[in-house]
């Protein structure tokens, strides 16, 4: 019987060989000389082949992260500094796939689809470290826009992805710069600043109103 490793290797050797998915499972299946019944007891189509790559991808980067003795020393910007860094050095392992699998959203600004199971699984990394930043005094703890914190996230790892698949410097230096340049300005916005305290002040002197009038001379 195939394994979903086999069938996922196969897959991934026949779209890079042609730069095309294969014409139909049945024409797969034949050249792997697995029963078609095999395939789908592990896979629904072709592209859930590929969101299940990406998925595997994402968690691995994560759960290796989460095992390191250091990862709970970490600010929360280190965390996601160390995320994509990470990231970028696995998805390196299947530059080519990723890449393929990329390129027919390459004009959309929506997710693309084969990313819909990663970015559940972002979403809820991204909103666990955003929490702990939270709870520690780290982050700023803004009304409405506390919980858009892991929207702006989001479009960081879809900035970070597109550019990487197109940096042509030497060992992608140029996605690192990226990397450490857009994180770090959005968690300066994610920090408090003299605006935060403004306003703070500002929610002060509305709540006391009656102290303006003492201060009149």
């Amino acid at each position: 019987m195939a394994t979903a490793e086999q069938i996922k290797t196969g897959y991934m050797n026949y779209v890079l060989t042609n730069d095309e998915q294969p014409k139909s499972v049945y024409s797969f299946v034949k050249k792997l000389k697995i029963a078609e019944v095999d395939f789908y007891e592990f896979f629904a189509s072709f592209e859930s082949i590929e969101k299940v790559i990406w998925v595997e991808l994402t968690v691995e980067t994560i759960d290796t992260l989460q095992q390191q003795e250091v990862w709970s020393q970490y600010s929360s910007r280190e965390k996601i500094l160390s995320f994509f860094y990470s990231y970028v050095e696995v998805l390196k392992r299947q530059r080519s796939f990723i890449i393929y699998t990329l390129k027919s959203s390459s004009g959309q600004f929506s997710t693309p689809k084969v990313l819909a199971g990663v970015k559940t699984i972002f979403d809820n990394f991204a909103e666990n470290v955003i929490n702990d930043g939270l709870e520690s005094g780290e982050l700023a703890d803004r009304k409405f826009f506390s919980k858009r914190y892991k929207d702006a996230l989001w479009l960081q790892f879809a900035f970070i992805v597109r550019f990487w698949i197109t940096d042509e410097s030497p060992g992608f230096e140029k996605t690192d710069e990226a990397i450490e340049k857009g994180i770090n300005v959005t968690f300066d916005l994610f920090q408090h600043s003299p605006i935060d305290n403004l306003l703070e002040y500002g929610k002060f002197l509305s709540r006391n109103g009656k102290f303006r009038e003492h201060m009149k001379f």
